[in-house]
């Protein structure tokens, strides 16, 4: 199947697993050490809206700059800071564990998103991924996803403005999440998302 190409001004789900479903968080530290390396590599060409970092996977919302705010040197390879990412981070992870081979599977999934009701419903369902795989019971409480700098004043680098007013306001964010973790009681899928 032929994967989404990357282009600018288009938002993305981008995920991946670990190779043979392999931990590729083996421990805590390894949670910030990844979101220290996403900054790094994938801010300078895109607004992150939402993610979150289980054992085994990783999904990541995101919108890809206008091609004018992207770093000359990525206009046309846009695909090469996330190459860039997974290559380090895998790198340091074999380096740490003395592992070798691929930590990811070969390719990085990604699915582009056409429209606001399809993102707001993206959010929802990336957040609430720690419930669906059994992490914990609410998701609030899950550590790695970006659900809980949506509720803090804190700052972030998450675009955070742009998604609370899709969502109108906080209020409206928070009630959403709630909703759709009453309707699935834990049991969501892709499949779910698109039948609304």
């Amino acid at each position: 199947m032929e994967k989404e190409v990357f282009e600018a001004g288009q938002y993305y789900h981008v995920y991946n697993r670990g190779n043979n479903n392999e931990n590729i968080f083996i421990e805590e530290k390894n949670y910030s050490y990844f979101l220290e390396k996403l900054k790094k590599y994938i801010l300078p060409i895109a607004d992150i809206y939402a993610y979150c970092l289980l054992k085994n996977h990783f999904h990541i919302v995101l919108r890809i700059k206008d091609k004018i705010d992207l770093p000359e040197k990525f206009k046309e390879k846009i695909h090469l800071p996330f190459s860039n990412l997974f290559n380090s981070y895998s790198k340091s992870i074999n380096k740490m564990y003395g592992r070798n081979g691929s930590l990811f599977q070969e390719h990085l999934q990604r699915n582009r998103v056409e429209d606001e009701k399809y993102l707001k419903q993206l959010i929802i369902y990336v957040h609430l991924n720690p419930v669906k795989h059994r992490f914990t019971e609410f998701f609030a409480n899950y550590l790695h996803s970006s659900y809980r700098a949506y509720l803090s004043a804190k700052s972030t680098s998450l675009d955070r403005e742009f998604i609370l007013e899709l969502f109108y306001d906080l209020d409206n964010f928070k009630f959403a999440h709630n909703e759709r973790r009453i309707i699935y009681d834990g049991v969501i899928s892709e499949i779910d998302l698109q039948d609304e």
